[in-house]
């Protein structure tokens, strides 16, 4: 018996710490209604618990994420603490959901599962960018330069049927003005052997076939002269033309190169990439997605297995009686509106013949003074004298 006198009286002199007012918070717990309950102290404690250290792991995987986006610590700072605080949010919005009632609800749970698989797999991808950073790194470098590569080979392509056209036209060009230059070869190659004996007329010396040749063949090389001349200033526009488009290809690839980078999307690329070649890495990749995503899971997997206890009757009960006050707090504003309609009605019906009992002789009066008047004119028409009455003392009926 004195045993449980002490115990009735610590519970009367309970008073929690701050720290547990605050995981009873994270918990969604009411004060009031749950530091009477002595094993629900400890379970929702519990459960505040398990939705401190979700809200932490978000801060800091938030954090990290826009990190790869943002220079500014500040910023990322200040990013992932807000972001952290909408997941706070959302997960004490989930196990406030929990109740007895819809506890063993497939639907809701399923929903609520989803929600919290959706939001604990996006926050495992920064988790797992950081476990596996220098592999994913790696593994970015050689992506950047397959990219580098793939978008010379497109560039290559997308300039190759100009830059053919302008090599055509050189090679045309260069044939037209060397077809040139071999008639002139061949001219001066005859008139050289044409002079030493060694060709032609066999005859030394500069005599008429000879000059007739010196002729043939300084008239080729004046005729090359021009057409060089009209050609290579066509050719030199070939070469800058053709010059111009490398350029073109290494400033687009330049400007391509500029716009690598080993941002968030970037590592995820490489992360997936990676999955794709490493047997080693993928099982450990799943195993820590599953245990990522449990630490999301984790306020709403504890609000569904633990218990119900005496909180949740005394939620219930609560909630029983506010809706009764509520019902009977309605009931008693409608009869009262109805006993002051009630009420007013009256008064204004006891109004309405006082009016019309004290107006009565008046009426009655003015009636005599329109009948004398009727009498005294010339129109004796009784359809005119009951107009006039109507007009004037007859009671306007209310619409």
């Amino acid at each position: 018996m004195q045993q449980s006198n002490a115990m009735l009286s610590q519970e009367e002199s309970y008073a929690p710490t701050k720290w547990t007012e605050f995981l009873w918070w994270l918990a969604t717990a009411e004060k009031e209604l749950i530091k009477d309950c002595v094993i629900d102290r400890n379970r929702y404690a519990i459960i505040g618990t398990t939705v401190f250290c979700t809200w932490m792991f978000a801060t800091i995987a938030w954090m990290y994420f826009f990190s790869l986006v943002v220079s500014n610590p500040l910023a990322f700072i200040a990013l992932g603490i807000f972001m952290g605080f909408i997941i706070l949010c959302i997960d004490r919005a989930l196990i406030k959901g929990i109740t007895s009632s819809n506890k063993r609800k497939i639907v809701p749970f399923l929903f609520r599962l989803v929600l919290a698989a959706t939001i604990g797999t996006f926050m495992a991808q920064p988790a797992l960018l950081y476990l596996f950073k220098k592999e994913i790194q790696q593994q970015v470098s050689l992506d950047n330069e397959f990219k580098k590569t793939e978008k010379l080979q497109k560039q290559t392509s997308l300039y190759a049927e100009q830059k053919q056209n302008w090599l055509q036209k050189k090679q045309q060009l260069q044939s037209e003005l060397n077809t040139k230059y071999n008639e002139v070869a061949q001219a001066r190659a005859a008139f050289i052997a044409e002079t030493d004996g060694t060709g032609g007329s066999k005859k030394v010396g500069l005599e008429a076939i000879a000059r007739t040749k010196k002729q043939a063949y300084e008239l080729l090389l004046n005729n090359y002269s021009i057409l060089e001349k009209q050609i290579q200033p066509k050719i030199m526009q070939t070469d800058s033309a053709l010059t111009a488009i490398d350029q073109q290809i290494i400033q687009e690839q330049q400007a391509f190169n500029q716009l690598l980078n080993n941002g968030f999307l970037t590592q995820i690329e490489g992360l997936n990439n990676l999955l794709k070649t490493s047997t080693a890495l993928q099982t450990r990749y799943w195993l820590l997605l599953i245990l990522l995503l449990l630490i999301e899971l984790m306020p709403v997997i504890a609000k569904s297995i633990l218990p119900i206890g005496t909180y949740d009757k005394k939620v219930k009960s609560r909630e029983e009686i506010e809706a009764t006050i509520l019902q009977a707090n309605q009931q008693h504003e409608i009869d009262l509106k109805l006993h002051y309609n009630q009420l007013a009605f009256s008064a204004d019906k006891e109004l309405l013949e006082t009016f019309f009992t004290e107006t009565q002789k008046k009426r009655i009066d003015l009636l005599k003074t329109e009948r004398d008047d009727w009498k005294d004119t010339d129109e004796k028409s009784f359809n005119s004298f009951w107009k006039n009455m109507k007009k004037n003392l007859l009671t306007k009926q209310e619409h």
